[in-house]
C-alpha cells in the first residue's frame, strides 16, 4: 500500500506552481499547509489561479533571484520547476544549476527537499525496453530536439548533491519519468492527438515510458522527503508498469473509439526509450494506487467526457 501522506500543518515552499507536475501538487498540499510558490508569474491569470488554489505566490526569476522577500522559514522545498533552452546550454545551466544552489543555499534550514530532475539524464541504451537504474552512466539524451536539457540537468544534480553536503540539508533528487493529468505530461498528450486524429510521432518502436498519474505523486511526494538525506537520495520517481507510447495510443483509442497512429521519427543520439528500474522507489514509497489505464481514462473522461467510454465498460486485457 502506498505511504500515506504526512504534510500537514508544514510550512512549504513550491517553484514553479503553475506547471503541470507543480500545480495539482501545490493545491493538494494547501489544503493542509502553509505553501508558498515562486515563479517568474509572467501570466497574470496562472498567477490568480495558483493564487485561489491557497498558495502564496511571489515572482522571482532563478535565471537573476532576488530572494530579499521570501521567508527562510520554511519546512520543505519542492524545486519543481525547469527551464528547456533549446541549445542555449549556457542559459540552462544558469537556470537549472546555478539557480538550484542560490534557492538551496537560502533555503538551507529546512527539514528536507525535493530536487526535481529527470530520466533524460541516462546515457542512452541501445536497447528501447532497457529499464534505467539509477547507477547506470548519466549522458546527454535529449539530442537533437532539446539538446541543453540532459546537460543542465545532470549539472542540477551535481549542484543539489554539493548542497546536501555543504549546508547539510537532507535531499532527495528525483529523477521524473513520465507524469501526466488533466494538465498535460506524455500520456496525455499522446491521448489529445488520438482524440484529434493526429498522428503521434515518436523515435523508436517499441518507446517505452513509466506513466505516473498526478494522484500517485501527490502520496509519494512525503515519504520522498522522508527518505531525503545527506548526501542526497537519488531515486527514479515514474510509474510502477513501463508501457510504449505504442500502448498508450492504443488504449487511448479505445477510450475514445477513435483510431490510434504512430509514426517512427528515429532521434540518432536520443534515448530510444525511456524505461526505469523502480525498485528503489517502491523501497521508499510502496507501489501506485492509479494503474496507467485507469489514469488515463480518469484523464480523458476530464477532457473529453461525452466521448470516452462508460467506467464500467472493459478495456483490452494487458498485454
Amino acid at each position: 500500500m502506498t505511504a500515506p501522506n504526512i504534510l500537514q500543518g508544514r510550512k512549504i515552499l513550491i517553484t514553479g506552481p503553475a506547471g503541470q507536475i507543480a500545480f495539482p501538487m501545490a493545491r493538494a498540499l494547501a489544503r493542509d499547509n502553509e505553501v508558498w510558490g515562486i515563479a517568474r508569474f509572467t501570466d497574470a491569470e496562472q498567477r490568480r489561479e495558483v493564487e485561489e488554489a491557497g498558495v502564496r505566490t511571489l515572482a522571482i526569476d532563478l535565471a537573476k533571484p532576488d530572494f530579499s522577500s521570501l521567508p527562510r522559514d520554511f519546512t520543505h522545498l519542492l524545486h519543481l520547476a525547469a527551464t528547456v533552452q533549446g541549445d542555449d546550454y549556457d542559459g540552462a545551466i544558469s537556470i537549472n544549476a546555478e539557480g538550484t544552489g542560490l534557492l538551496l543555499s537560502h533555503c538551507r534550514t529546512v527539514e528536507a527537499a525535493l530536487i526535481m530532475s529527470t530520466v533524460a539524464v541516462y546515457k542512452p541504451h541501445p536497447d528501447p525496453s532497457h529499464a534505467y537504474c539509477e547507477d547506470d552512466p548519466l549522458g546527454d539524451a535529449m539530442l537533437p530536439g532539446m539538446a541543453a536539457y540532459s546537460v543542465a540537468k545532470i549539472a542540477q544534480e551535481a549542484v543539489a548533491r554539493y548542497c546536501a553536503r555543504e549546508f547539510g540539508i537532507p535531499i532527495t533528487v528525483a529523477r521524473m519519468g513520465a507524469s501526466y493529468g488533466p494538465r498535460g505530461g506524455l500520456p496525455t498528450l499522446i491521448a489529445q492527438a488520438v482524440a484529434q486524429g493526429r498522428p503521434w510521432i515518436t523515435r523508436s518502436d517499441p518507446c517505452p515510458y513509466n506513466p505516473i498519474h498526478d494522484d500517485d505523486m501527490f502520496d509519494q511526494v512525503a515519504p520522498l522527503l522522508d527518505a531525503a538525506s545527506v548526501p542526497a537520495t537519488i531515486v527514479n520517481w515514474a510509474g510502477d508498469d513501463m508501457v510504449s507510447v505504442q500502448e498508450m495510443a492504443a488504449c487511448a483509442g479505445e477510450l475514445l473509439d477513435a483510431p490510434a497512429r504512430i509514426e517512427i521519427a528515429p532521434a540518432p543520439g536520443a534515448q530510444p526509450g525511456s524505461g526505469v528500474d523502480n525498485r528503489r522507489r517502491l523501497a521508499i514509497t510502496g507501489p501506485c494506487r492509479v494503474h496507467w489505464r485507469e489514469g488515463l481514462r480518469r484523464v480523458l473522461a476530464q477532457l473529453y467526457p461525452d466521448r470516452v467510454r462508460p467506467e464500467n465498460a472493459p478495456l483490452s486485457p494487458d498485454t
